[in-house]
């Protein structure tokens, strides 16, 4: 009798959902070596599966301090796993065929277009070509300056040493830093608040790695076409607004603060507002203490953290262009307009229903996991908020709460850092059942709203 086996044809979003739970995977093992832990006792799966997670997903959320816990070993596993996480494996696989001279195959190319979150392939190949170079060229800038700076502080060695790790870690959006065996566990940047060269570089890679690749092609070519794209406006603008908005809210409510911005002087509580307003754009470092700040500061900075980075870049959250098209939906809606017109534009109705699925669909997740930890976890509900929030806006912030998480904790928060970096609609396209076009409509109804 012969056996014969049905071929599993995968789509692109269910290539990408196996790609990085393979390459967490792979992390977990290598992260469970005793050679990776610094006391010498191996990590357990359950902290070794957290910290992969984390760091492919760009997250910076950790149970254990990265500098003081892991070896050079475990700490490079980790960078490389936020290197990979935040290109997107499919694009370090497309690097390895660059060198191979192998070419891209279509589903190759179909694949990259839903990594890279494209509505179409044409020019795909060429931009992640720009995508490598451009990334490579800025964490190597920033690690140059970096390692200048460090290497006052810490020696040549270790200055180098600690700027190409940080440049990898804050371009990526990822909030891993080595200060827990310099300065403390988890204390972060808390003692460069107010150095500008550290300040403004990280708010520099942060910023650059959150406005997305198609972005920073967009402006480098700028000189040649004299012209951006409404994507590169809407993101740009959101952006800057977001940035210099929540600075001076921060700014504000942590004025007096003497647990944050209280041993500052000027310059310092405005380097810090301005940080604590960027790093929210899904980075995770930060300069202040965050769970020393106040409540209203804390609540918002879930808002900005719930908005996240921009599509096609290195961050989470539903992205700056989702929240535009659903302000201006909300504007053209009190206005009596029909169209939603952003820079002499009008935006399709598909991109309308997009948006507001995925706000609907991020919502849901970060109410129901922040119910269940209620349950699971003995700490207020704003550190709850604030941890699944920054879980799934792959942010890497946190209110303390990360350490103290039971393990039914630890699992809801690796899940949340999973589908944020995903997004939750390549995920429930890669769940759910393929769908077929219809062939009919139903008749038109009407229901009243408000």
């Amino acid at each position: 009798m012969k056996l014969t086996f049905k071929k599993i044809e995968l789509t692109p979003p269910q290539i990408l959902v196996l790609g990085f739970a393979a390459i967490i995977l792979v992390g977990t093992i290598l992260l469970t070596l005793p050679i990776a832990s610094a006391t010498g006792t191996p990590h357990t799966f359950l902290n070794a599966l957290f910290t992969a997670t984390s760091a492919t997903c760009v997250t910076g959320l950790v149970v254990v301090d990265t500098g003081s816990s892991y070896t050079m070993f475990g700490q490079i596993v980790i960078i490389t796993l936020i290197q990979v996480g935040g290109l997107g494996f499919m694009t370090m696989a497309t690097l390895f065929a660059f060198m191979l001279k192998k070419r891209i195959s279509l589903k190759e190319r179909l694949i990259l277009q839903e990594a890279m979150n494209q509505g179409s392939m044409e020019g795909i190949v060429r931009l992640i070509r720009k995508v490598i170079r451009y990334s490579l060229t800025i964490e190597l800038i920033a690690a140059v300056i970096f390692s200048i700076r460090w290497s006052l502080d810490l020696g040549p060695a270790k200055g180098i040493y600690y700027g190409i790790w940080h440049a990898i870690s804050f371009f990526n959006n990822a909030g891993f830093d080595l200060f827990g065996s310099v300065t403390g566990p988890f204390s972060s940047l808390t003692s460069y608040a107010s150095d500008p060269i550290i300040n403004i570089v990280s708010m520099g890679l942060i910023i650059l790695g959150g406005i997305g690749f198609i972005v920073i092609s967009d402006l480098l070519d700028f000189r040649v076409n004299k012209r951006l794209s409404l994507h590169s406006k809407v993101v740009l603008s959101t952006t800057g607004f977001l940035i210099f908005f929540g600075a001076i809210v921060i700014f504000i409510f942590e004025f007096t603060n003497q647990k944050t911005f209280g041993t500052l002087d000027w310059s310092g509580k405005v380097l810090a507002a301005f940080f604590q307003s960027v790093s929210p754009r899904t980075a995770g470092a930060n300069t202040i203490d965050i769970g020393g700040m106040r409540q209203a500061s804390q609540f918002f900075t879930i808002i900005l953290m719930f908005i996240g980075a921009s599509p096609g870049s290195t961050g989470g959250g539903i992205k700056t262009t989702t929240f535009t098209t659903l302000v201006g939906a909300t504007i053209a809606m009190i206005r009596g307009k029909e169209d939603i017109v952003l820079f002499h534009y009008r935006l399709g109705k598909d991109r309308i229903l997009k948006a507001i699925t995925l706000t609907m669909i991020a919502l849901f997740l970060v109410i129901f996991v922040s119910m269940v930890l209620s349950t699971t976890e003995d700490h207020p509900f704003l550190m709850i908020l604030f941890e699944v929030t920054s879980a799934f806006g792959t942010v890497g912030l946190t209110m303390g709460l990360t350490p103290d998480l039971s393990d039914i904790g630890k699992v809801m928060i690796a899940l949340m850092m999973f589908i944020g970096r995903l997004g939750p609609l390549t995920l429930a396209y890669a769940l759910g059942p393929k769908t077929e076009k219809e062939l009919y409509r139903y008749p038109e109804g009407k229901i009243t709203i408000g």
